[in-house]
């Protein structure tokens, strides 16, 4: 269980796929302008990064690894992606078509977030059993859901404040997600205080 708790607080808050690994930072930047798109789109991540390790861990382990396919994980992963995706994108078209018109085109961007490949691959490459695996999952989807939420109200103080012509749009945006990433490195020691 502590390990489990370990590997939450790590994923949510030390290892954070968008802004200690660089992951996912095409829907961080893209999505984070309104609040409920970031919801939404972390929402979405969530259940598909949950949803493509529990796909994802079994394939390898008992398909690919014992006849010795690891070459082939990286498209099997994609193609377990893509298909999760599809499924969500047309749940969300049916029940919820507010939040599937506010998406857009980022809906399907999914399917290519690195982040969502990358927690697959990390889960296999950190040789955690299946449960600890879901848990890093919930924990990397969760770390992008704060990412998410905290830039967009990072990014909603940007641009009601008067800052100088140069630094407007894409400068002002890349500082404060460097700030924002340099903020998050400070719970490396809080983190592993609190379980080592």
């Amino acid at each position: 269980m502590k390990e489990m708790a370990f590997i939450l607080t790590s994923m949510v808050l030390v290892d954070n796929l968008v802004l200690t690994k660089f992951l996912g930072i095409c829907p961080f930047l893209g999505v984070s302008k309104k609040m409920d798109s970031a919801l939404g789109m972390s929402y979405a991540v969530i259940a598909v990064m949950v949803l493509a390790t529990a796909a994802t861990w079994p394939i390898y382990n008992y398909l690919l690894a014992p006849f010795g396919l690891e070459y082939l994980e990286t498209i099997l992963f994609i193609l377990v992606i893509a298909a999760l995706v599809q499924m969500i994108e047309m749940g969300l078209k049916k029940y919820a078509p507010s939040l599937h018109k506010s998406l857009g085109v980022y809906l399907p961007l999914i399917t290519t977030n690195c982040a969502v490949l990358g927690i697959a691959i990390l889960n296999i490459d950190n040789g955690y059993s299946f449960v600890n695996s879901l848990v890093n999952a919930f924990g990397g989807g969760v770390g992008f859901l704060v990412a998410l939420v905290l830039f967009s109200g990072v990014r909603r103080q940007i641009e009601r404040s008067n800052i100088p012509l140069a630094f407007r749009g894409i400068p002002a945006t890349m500082i404060a997600a460097s700030i924002l990433a340099m903020a998050f490195m400070g719970f490396t020691g809080i983190v592993e205080g609190m379980f080592l």
